[in-house]
């Protein structure tokens, strides 16, 4: 292809050259003005000198065509795998790049949106639009095609933000009359105190408009907790009360209705953390001893622990001046309340070498087995003082105690020992120094085990010949925690090397408070990015088929390895979003896969109308590819066209012919210079002299 222009290269710069033609504009109005002889001829003198100086040149341009670009962009995005939408969106896409390459002199770009990207930024059709031509002049762009339900999270709010100036075409999935009813989340909590009510605000939109009232069905952790009567549209306030720490998992749900498009909406998923307030332990000594120390260390070091601490310095025994029991404190110490109406208050009640010594009436300790009973925690540390008549064993304590004394109490060195199933308990799975398969743990000694017999629960520590160190106890609501020993001080100073006691405390106070990473037979379920994890705790380990069913209803077997004593684990990756239930026929598990509200899937009722105002802004337009609830693509006919205000019809879609080429051979011949121009701007010269001195006037008589 040749092309021919005239181009101009001034010898001199513009500024002089715009002085030298307004000098000369004014030099030839004031000649031709006054009637002088040969103005006209002056005049042409002066343009032909401009022109010299503007120096012209004629050039020849030989070019090769060049193809115009055209993007497909095709949403692959959460809400276009629903229903009919992935035939639709396949078949529209074969048909667009057929048509496209038959048209001829096109660059075709064809990128499909990430359904990965989609599950957290939503759909961004022109983030991938961008990509696809962003090393594409502007001037060989000829228009872009997208081929999306029209759920579009990332629309410019203007044409000129596209970056090139031709035709935006949408071509749309699904069809119309779609119906959709969901649940928006409007406020939701993300943490929340253990004991205490959380507020989540929700409301339920129907894309029908139809405001018949509906019942909200609010679940925590897989159980229903509360129906509620709600309207369509209006905001919903459902009180969730956060019973135990770590993750509460609240479900809110809504009947499906006749027709709608996906299940997805009717549910919504918050997870709150429940944290606790303020841990408040209750720590009962029977007397000054290295351990008590330790005791009141550890939980004065936490500052999310409200410690009281009741100490018995001098036994009733030990004096002998008759003073009556309630003058024996330094300062009045309110047992009644504390053992009375405010028990309940308690997290956690410890017993440090306590012995009845007429301070505390059998009436306070009976309510202690009542706060148990209702589900409170009581850890007893026992000195020599269990085995004597004055033992805990034989006051009404001795009714939950999991262990009653044998009289063999062990006054030498021993080592403790974590036995097979303190290796499968979460206590003291684990525990430093105490990895499976050793004989002898690498601990420092203890040097006193008080000779008991286990009656209850589960020995998770032994002392020598499987002599019960450790024994847990679950008594109707509550638990119990027996350590027949008062040695562990010796491991807080790390004599012989010291132990784990820090963590074994720890993880001893917390299961006995009912921390949920911490049951002995537990399900549980994590999830990261699309691959969800599936970890079951057994201290029994028996064997149980667990499966993982997703929000259609489909269920997998799981099949879970050993990764440590007591617990296996799987994982497995899903292909979509929602709350997933693991369950192996006696425990539950949820977690929700994905953001709890995802912008995806907010909205999936397919629309022409957010992606209108950009694409006839452009010249191009909108259209269904189906007006029925059919899996069919019509596509139109796309063809050609020059740059015009739109490029849509009827029955068409149009492309920019851009006309873009790449140059690849010129030519430039000067005009006004050389002998031609010298010759031609000389002869005006001469004539305008000549016409000044009258000499065409003399020829002429």
């Amino acid at each position: 292809m040749t092309s021919w222009s005239i181009d101009f290269n001034p010898l001199v710069p513009l500024w002089l050259l715009y002085t030298l033609a307004a000098a000369s504009l004014l030099i030839s109005i004031a000649l031709i003005l006054r009637g002088t002889r040969g103005a006209w001829l002056r005049t042409l003198a002066f343009g032909l000198a401009l022109l010299g100086l503007c120096d012209p040149n004629l050039v020849q341009e030989n070019r090769r065509p060049l193809k115009d670009i055209v993007a497909v962009v095709v949403d692959r995005s959460e809400s276009q795998q629903i229903g009919g939408r992935p035939a639709q969106t396949d078949k529209a896409r074969d048909e667009v790049e057929a048509r496209l390459k038959a048209l001829g002199d096109v660059d075709l770009r064809v990128v499909e949106t990430s359904r990965e990207e989609s599950d957290t930024e939503g759909t961004r059709l022109f983030a991938a639009l961008g990509d696809a031509l962003s090393d594409a002049p502007p001037e060989r762009v000829g228009g872009a095609i997208m081929i999306t339900d029209g759920d579009v999270h990332d629309i410019p709010g203007a044409a000129a933000a596209l970056g090139f100036n031709a035709p935006l075409h949408a071509l749309i999935t699904g069809h119309e009359g779609e119906r959709q009813r969901r649940i928006e989340l409007i406020e939701a909590p993300r943490y929340g105190i253990v004991g205490k009510d959380q507020v989540i605000a929700a409301r339920v939109l129907d894309s029908a408009g139809q405001d018949e009232p509906v019942k909200l069905t609010v679940r925590r952790d897989g159980e229903t907790i509360a129906t509620v009567d709600a309207e369509v549209g209006q905001r919903i306030d459902v009180r969730a009360p956060i019973e135990h720490a770590g993750v509460n998992v609240i479900e809110l749900e809504i009947a499906p209705v006749p027709g709608e498009l996906a299940s997805d909406g009717d549910r919504a998923v918050v997870n709150i953390d429940g944290v606790r307030d303020k841990l408040r332990v209750l720590l009962v000594s029977g007397k000054p001893h290295p351990g008590e120390r330790m005791w009141r260390n550890l939980l004065k070091s936490d500052a999310n622990v409200d410690l009281v601490h009741f100490t018995i310095l001098r036994p009733p025994e030990k004096g002998g001046d008759g003073v009556p029991i309630n003058e024996l404190s330094l300062i009045a110490f309110p047992v009644a309340d504390l053992f009375g109406r405010k028990i309940k208050d308690f997290d956690l009640i410890i017993f440090d070498r306590y012995a009845q010594q007429s301070i505390l009436p059998y009436t306070y300790l009976d309510n202690i087995v009542t706060y148990v009973r209702q589900g409170g925690a009581l850890l007893m540390a026992e000195g020599p003082e269990y085995s004597t008549p004055d033992g805990l064993f034989y006051s009404p304590l001795g009714a939950i105690a999991p262990a009653e004394p044998s009289g063999d109490d062990l006054e030498a060195p021993f080592r403790a020992q974590v036995p097979d199933l303190g290796l499968r308990h979460p206590v003291t799975r684990g525990l430093a120094g105490a990895e499976a398969g050793d004989s002898q743990p690498a601990w420092g000694r203890w040097f006193r085990l008080v000779g008991a017999k286990a009656t209850d629960g589960q020995t998770v520590m032994t002392g020598p010949d499987g002599k019960p160190l450790l024994v847990l106890s679950r008594v109707d609501k509550g638990r119990v925690g027996l350590l027949l020993s008062d040695q562990m001080w010796l491991w807080a100073r790390d004599y012989d090397g010291g132990g784990p006691y820090l963590d074994l405390l720890r993880r001893l106070a917390h299961w006995l408070m009912k921390e949920p990473e911490l049951e002995e037979e537990a399900l549980r379920a994590s999830a990261r990015g699309r691959t969800v994890t599936v970890e079951r705790q057994s201290v029994s380990g028996e064997a149980r088929d667990t499966f993982l069913t997703g929000p259609d209803g489909a269920k997998t077997k799981l099949a879970l390895a050993a990764v440590a004593p007591g617990l296996s684990r799987a994982q497995t990756t899903v292909d979509r979003f929602g709350l997933y239930r693991a369950e192996d026929g006696e425990h539950v598990a949820l977690v929700n896969v994905g953001p709890e509200n995802p912008l995806e899937m907010r909205d999936v009722v397919s629309t022409p109308e957010k992606l209108r105002p950009i694409a006839e802004a452009t010249g191009g337009s909108v259209r269904r590819l189906s007006a029925s609830d059919a899996d069919d693509a019509n596509v139109p006919r796309i063809v050609g066209l020059n740059p015009a205000p739109s490029y849509a019809g009827s029955d068409y879609i149009g492309v920019k012919r851009t006309g873009s080429g790449e140059l690849i051979g010129a030519r430039s011949t000067s005009l006004a210079s050389g002998f031609f121009g010298l010759a031609l701007l000389l002869g005006a010269v001469v004539a305008g002299w000549l016409a000044e001195a009258g000499r065409f006037d003399r020829r002429r008589k």
